[in-house]
């Protein structure tokens, strides 16, 4: 055996610990990170995008990572910090572009389509029919127009920010998934806001003409007409909502962790 065999030999163990690194952060990221993260996409996918990733940054982040410490407790504790950091940077990524699904949970409340249910695991096991297709249009659009790259440049810098084998700050972590919980709530609301006002309006209207015509069944000749004046709101805002959604999700990404 050469000497370079020998030394590549010696150096295999270090860089297997390494590569292990690099897939706990990047694996546990990329079973999170909207579009490429989606329950949908099955897991063999995204186990080779964090493979893939694992591959192309080794390479380059190789000099950065701790060395082989020596077998024990100290081995599982860095693996699950970097596991953590994946997570708590995923986590970030999929509370921010939540907010559509949940503004159509909201929309489909207003509109009169709260029964219409579906399986959605990401609104707690079941959701409405509108708020599923609302999150798999997200999807869609974090794939189509490339802002899923956002996500991953941002999980690629956070190396420098975070470096691997240092532990999560607690405190600003928990600030900062305060902050995106926030963020996305207030997307959501400014996302429904023209339903809201539109069923005030609806309800007001139905209130007088309960007033001036009590004879008039009131809810049999709103509920259609609520369906779908809703549905034809809906058709006419979904381009510039679409428009707003992408707009916030790409500055709010571009505030994440190790992104600037």
């Amino acid at each position: 055996m050469t000497p370079a065999e020998s030394a590549l030999l010696a150096a295999l163990p270090g860089l297997a610990f390494q590569a292990a690194l690099l897939f706990a952060r990047l694996g546990a990221a990329a079973m999170m990170l909207p579009g490429l993260g989606e329950a949908d996409v099955p897991a063999n996918i995204r186990l080779g995008l964090a493979l893939g990733l694992v591959l192309l940054l080794l390479p380059v982040l190789a000099p950065t990572l701790p060395p082989l410490p020596e077998p024990g407790l100290a081995v599982a504790r860095l693996v699950l910090q970097e596991v953590a950091v994946g997570l708590w940077l995923g986590g970030l990524a999929r509370i921010v572009a939540l907010a559509l699904a949940m503004a159509g949970q909201l929309t489909a409340t207003l509109i009169g389509l709260q029964g219409l249910l579906a399986g959605d695991a990401e609104m707690g096991g079941q959701g409405t029919a509108l708020s599923r297709a609302f999150g798999l249009v997200a999807a869609t659009l974090v794939l189509g127009s490339g802002l899923y790259a956002i996500g991953l440049r941002a999980l690629m810098d956070s190396y420098a920010l975070l470096p691997a084998g240092a532990p999560l700050p607690l405190g600003a972590a928990a600030e900062a998934v305060a902050a995106a919980g926030a963020a996305s709530l207030d997307l959501a609301l400014r996302l429904a806001a023209p339903f809201v006002i539109a069923a005030v309006v609806l309800n007001v209207a139905l209130g007088l003409l309960a007033r001036l015509a009590p004879g008039v069944q009131t809810f049999f000749v709103a509920v259609p007409g609520q369906i779908l004046a809703g549905l034809a709101l809906l058709a006419l805002l979904a381009p510039p909502l679409l428009a707003t959604y992408a707009e916030a999700l790409r500055d709010a990404w571009q505030a994440l962790p190790g992104a600037g």
